[in-house]
């Protein structure tokens, strides 16, 4: 410590042990690889979602009415898209 403010010194500083070590940063790493995979999983079973519901609505829906059922999907998932992005945001922002 310098004697005059009672701050640490250059030297005791770059002693001291850092908080991120090798072995830290190497598990940061493993814990976004792993995240990267879950996202990119989720988002193909979103899609393969998407597209099986509107396959049902094709089968199942007769032809006058698909075209309100899919604008109704279609506002369903838009609105829950909505709500993560907000929520996300608030994370990230607020």
């Amino acid at each position: 410590m310098s004697e005059t403010d009672g701050t640490p010194d250059e030297s005791e500083a770059a002693s001291e042990p850092t908080t991120d070590t090798e072995g830290g940063r190497v598990r940061r790493y493993a814990n976004y690889a792993v995240l990267l995979v879950l996202g990119v999983l989720a988002f193909v079973a979103v899609i393969q979602l998407y597209l099986s519901v509107s396959s049902a609505i094709r089968t199942w829906i007769e032809p006058e009415y698909r075209s309100l059922f899919q604008a109704g999907f279609n506002l369903v998932v838009l609105f829950a898209a909505g709500l993560g992005i907000s929520y996300q945001l608030r994370r990230l922002y607020g």
